[in-house]
């Protein structure tokens, strides 16, 4: 199953985090700083936790140098 989710990226954050505002929404909070793909690889990394899949199954589709971004999530059937 493929999900396509809209994420709104705070980076510089106290503390990693993942919430859910709506259905597809998102808001992810990293510590790490928006330099050199820091942060958008710590957020996929977040999201694959979040979700249960790979990070492989996480990608940028919109936004990589944006704060909303929209992201695909490709669920593996077990």
């Amino acid at each position: 199953m493929i999900r396509c989710i809209e994420v709104r990226v705070i980076s510089r954050a106290s503390k990693n985090s993942v919430q859910q505002r709506g259905e597809k929404t998102y808001c992810v909070r990293l510590t790490k700083a928006p330099v050199q793909n820091a942060a958008n690889e710590q957020m996929k990394k977040l999201l694959a936790k979040h979700f249960s899949v790979p990070v492989g199954a996480i990608r940028i589709l919109r936004g990589k140098t944006s704060r909303t971004k929209i992201v695909e999530v490709v669920a593996y059937a077990s």
